[in-house]
């Protein structure tokens, strides 16, 4: 599937949302100042209680207000509609709307700061939950600490190796163990990728990540590639395979063992 990563240098990428390939809308910030002692309304599910609007008899009104109090109350950014503002342009700020979701995201300067998930690829379905975890932390500092974000990839290859039945204590040996299992040399070098550079990114070394977000941003990509190629693609024949008829399976065992006997 292509990927194209967020960018307040495009018109269209996988919104950071739904994940989708389409079109997003942008959306320069104005400040409307409040009025003397007002402070910004906030809502949270602790003091959404607060606000039940008793005092306004048109039923309907009240309604429509509570309704918006429980949108405010998830702290997601939206769009209202209003008749007049002060017109103050906010510099650094602005949103991108996505064409499929309808959600928006907020960037400042060019970092997306919501949703915290960060412009990395979203992580393969059939990541174990606790790598899950990593991939995602590291995702959302991708922007600010691309060497922050490379470190915690080594770390979940290191997992990952442990989920593949090696012992998980030294990430070079496991790799050349799973190479000595018969590992695929592509995913190998995919592995080692994320190894060397991810060691470099904390210890001194060859390989400076500072300046070079696209190289962080490949890493996300060689990550999933690996987790296709030892974890989903098993697991899809494996289901395919116990679709077939028991007396199939059956044939195909003797067939096997038949031939074992022969060699």
């Amino acid at each position: 599937m292509k990927y194209v990563t967020p960018s307040v240098r495009k018109t269209a990428f996988n919104c950071p949302h739904c994940h989708v390939l389409t079109t997003q809308f942008w959306y320069s910030a104005h400040a409307h100042r409040l009025e003397k002692d007002n402070l910004p309304f906030v809502v949270g599910p602790d003091n959404r209680e607060e606000y039940r609007f008793d005092d306004i008899k048109d039923t309907e009104q009240r309604k429509r207000l509570g309704e918006w109090v429980d949108k405010v109350a998830t702290g997601k950014p939206m769009f209202e509609s209003h008749s007049e503002y002060r017109n103050l342009d906010v510099t650094n700020l602005h949103f991108s709307k996505c064409y499929e979701c309808t959600r928006i995201a907020v960037w400042i300067a060019d970092k997306l700061v919501y949703p915290a998930t960060g412009t990395a690829p979203p992580v393969n379905v059939d990541t174990p939950d606790d790598i899950k975890a990593d991939y995602n932390e590291a995702s959302s500092i991708l922007a600010t600490s691309p060497r922050g974000a490379a470190a915690l990839l080594r770390l979940a290859i290191q997992k990952l190796c442990k989920e593949l039945g090696q012992p998980g204590r030294n990430i070079n040996s496991d790799i050349g163990s799973l190479v000595s299992g018969g590992l695929d040399r592509r995913i190998q070098k995919a592995l080692d990728v994320l190894r060397v550079i991810g060691n470099d990114a904390v210890h001194p070394g060859q390989i400076d990540l500072r300046d070079s977000l696209e190289t962080a941003e490949g890493l996300f990509r060689l990550f999933n590639l690996i987790v296709e190629k030892m974890i989903s693609e098993p697991k899809h024949i494996e289901e395919m395979y116990g679709q077939l008829p028991p007396e199939k399976l059956q044939q195909i065992e003797e067939r096997d063992k038949r031939r074992a006997e022969e060699a």
